[in-house]
């Protein structure tokens, strides 16, 4: 193995029976399984990804569904299509009108995986009308594309009569399927946004949908540094984070610790993103409030302000530095001391 797996992982020797084999000669060299799963994303399990071993770059995140929907390995080896290529085909609106894949050329496009019976999904359906209409409204060349998780064609048609944009049709199963494994998707409701050439532009639509109901930073690029806030804490779950809590009575503090952390952010996001590759931590600044409270106790958190933390909700870990004041050169030492595995963690 070579490239950016390597580094996760080292060298591993997998015998005939597998598993214990490959976890002792992890264990030998003191490397974590749960680097595995905070480098690729990992937040639910059974989960099984494909990697190119020569370059250590993730293949196919959603690789049950791959393994269920081509058992002979006729799509080996199943590396990522374009979008225009996977979406190819009828797509259907709520008045049954049909209409071709092709009429979405040209606009930005949020494929939407949800579902009728998922409570949080009808929620932001409800955000999401109003959004949609908004945008068109102002002029902006926008779709939405349903991708039903519902578990039967009444359901989906129940919800679908709620929306005004368009759907992959329920009985196109496979269709349906390639575009969950497209975007790797693990829960919902799930907003994907595509600029026109249909690259992502944010997975987190359903965050910044919620964020900005004028929609007026449409169509969402991502900042590389958030205020954490009760609609986007969910993203405290899918990887390391760095969050500077901070004492919001002083009005500017909150922007001034954004812009202590971004061109740090900026920094990271731009050398992972030459690499084609995630970047490990997302980076939030936290004001006084009652979610940020109950972040502190969770965590076991002391409650002094400012305090400079890297939180990994999924090993149970945090990385705490206690000073007086955190200065640009204080988080930088942090953040590379955190990537290169030289600080200990404390237990959450």
């Amino acid at each position: 193995m070579a490239g950016a797996l390597t580094e996760v992982l080292g060298e591993v020797l997998v015998a005939a029976d597998g598993e214990e084999v490959a976890v002792s000669a992890l264990a030998a060299r003191g490397v974590s399984l749960l680097k595995l799963w905070n480098k690729y994303r990992v937040s639910n399990v059974p989960s099984l990804i494909f990697i190119d071993a020569s370059t250590g770059k993730v293949v196919c995140r959603n690789g049950l569904l791959v393994i269920r929907d081509d058992p002979e390995g006729l799509e080996f080896p199943w590396g990522p299509k374009p979008f225009s290529e996977v979406v190819a085909g009828p797509l259907l609106r709520n008045n049954g009108q049909m209409l071709d894949s092709s009429a979405l050329e040209g606009s930005h496009v949020g494929v939407y995986f949800s579902a009728h019976w998922c409570p949080p999904c009808r929620s932001l359906t409800r955000v999401l009308v109003e959004s949609y209409r908004k945008i068109k409204e102002a002029g902006q060349k926008f779709e939405i594309l349903f991708v039903s998780a519902d578990r039967s064609e009444d359901s989906f048609k129940q919800y679908f009569s709620e929306m005004p944009w368009v759907a992959v049709p329920y009985a196109d199963e496979a269709r349906r399927s390639r575009l969950n494994r497209l975007y790797g998707i693990q829960g919902i409701p799930t907003l994907i946004v595509l600029d026109s050439k249909g690259e992502v532009i944010t997975r987190q639509g359903r965050v910044e949908v919620l964020n900005d109901i004028e929609c007026r930073e449409f169509p969402w690029h991502p900042k590389p540094v958030l205020e954490l806030t009760d609609s986007n804490a969910v993203q405290l779950n899918e990887g390391p984070c760095l969050v500077l809590f901070v004492d919001s009575e002083d009005d500017g503090e909150s922007e001034a610790a954004k812009q202590l952390i971004q061109p740090i952010a900026e920094k990271i996001i731009a050398k992972y993103k030459a690499k084609d590759e995630e970047t490990p931590l997302l980076f939030f600044v936290a004001g006084e409030d009652d979610m940020t409270d109950s972040l502190r106790d969770y965590t076991n958190l002391p409650e002094a302000a400012p305090l400079l933390t890297i939180l990994d909700m999924s090993a149970r870990a945090k990385y705490v530095m206690d000073v007086e004041e955190i200065t640009p050169e204080i988080v930088e030492a942090f953040v590379s001391d955190f990537l290169a595995d030289k600080l200990k963690p404390e237990p959450i």
